[in-house]
C-alpha cells in the first residue's frame, strides 16, 4: 500500500479507459509536496491508492 502525505491536493481528473470493464471512467488525481502523484478510480472513492504511471503529465 503506498503512503501519501497529509498534505496532499486534489489534481482534478483524468478521463481514461478502465482495463477490466472497457468503460471510460474518471481518475481521482492526488498530488503531495514530495511531487508524488497518486490516483483512483473516482466511482470507487474506499479504493486503493495507486502511483500514477505518467506524473510528469501532472506536475
Amino acid at each position: 500500500m503506498h503512503q501519501v502525505s497529509r498534505e496532499s491536493s486534489n489534481r482534478g481528473f483524468v478521463l481514461v479507459k478502465r482495463e477490466d470493464d472497457g468503460r471510460r471512467t474518471c481518475q481521482t488525481l492526488l498530488g503531495c509536496t514530495g511531487r508524488h502523484v497518486w490516483w483512483r478510480w473516482a466511482d470507487q472513492p474506499e479504493g486503493p491508492l495507486e502511483a500514477c504511471p505518467v506524473p510528469e503529465l501532472f506536475r
